[in-house]
This record gives structure tokens, sequence and C-alpha cells, in this order.
């Protein structure tokens, strides 16, 4: 089985379908190869409770943020939140909140589901860091808005 991946890579690299450097696994600096990022709106639903999910999301973003910067982009994003990710947003303390702190002063948005406050009878008061504008009637309309509104959805979804 060995020898298939290494005949594999090989016909890939004779192809040009993949680097030298990429077979060997070191890093390969980014070049763009189209115009600048420009402006980019995402919008990120989360109804997950689950913190590995969160994890992952968080750490999209970050990397997006961070390479927008980079390479001349302007990001907007929306986290939109229902279901039992409403529940997350209760956690004060911990990478969860920290995160939704840190994001949030990098111009992050995050968006909580009435029905889902209602459905779990959660006053939005007792979430951290939740006004009452941030609260929407319902995440799932909200999301499909958000995309007639020029949004893409999260490309991870």
């Amino acid at each position: 089985m060995k020898s298939i991946a290494c005949l594999s890579v090989s016909l890939a690299i004779s192809l040009g379908l993949l680097s030298v450097a990429q077979a060997e696994g070191k890093y390969v600096e980014p070049k763009i190869a189209h115009a600048s990022y420009g402006a980019v709106k995402i919008v990120v639903p989360i109804s997950s409770s689950d913190p590995k999910v969160w994890g992952f999301k968080m750490g999209n973003i970050r990397s997006a943020l961070a390479a927008a910067d980079a390479w001349g982009g302007k990001l907007t994003i929306e986290v939109v939140t229902y279901g039992g990710a409403v529940l997350l947003l209760a956690q004060k303390e911990g990478d969860i909140a920290d995160a939704v702190r840190e994001l949030r002063t990098r111009g992050v948005q995050f968006a909580v589901c009435n029905n889902s406050l209602r459905a779990g009878d959660i006053d939005f008061h007792t979430l951290a860091g939740v006004a009452d504008a941030d609260v929407v009637p319902s995440g799932f309309l909200e999301v499909a808005w958000l995309q007639t509104q020029g949004y893409v959805l999260d490309p991870a979804n």
C-alpha cells in the first residue's frame, strides 16, 4: 500500500500537480493569484453546543481575519447562534467566552435566535455580552436573510 502512495505522489509531481516541497510536507508560502480579497462578508451559523465545533469555528474566523489583513481584504463576519449554541453564550469564563470577547473586539457580530431563547426559557441578559440588538427573531431565517444581503455562507459549513 505504501508503494502505491509513493507512486501516486511521484506521478503527481511529474505531472506538475504537486511540488516537491508539498510532497515532502514542507511549508509553502501562499501566492495569491487573483486580485486582493477586497470586501468579503461571511455568515457563520452555529447551532451546536459542542465546544469543539465552537473552537473550530472561532479558529476559522481568526484565520480568515488574519488572511484578510495580510492580503488586502476587509472582512465582515456575523455569527448567528441558534439551537444549542445559545447555551454556550451563557458561559462567562473559559475558552469560548474569551474567543467571543476577542472576536467582538475585532468587529465580529454575534446574533442570537429569539426562538431558541424562548424554547430554552433563557433570558438574553444572562448571556455573555449579548445586547437586545443582538437578538434576532429566527436564527435560521437570519442566516438566509444575510445571504440575500451579500453574505456568503461559512465555507466550512
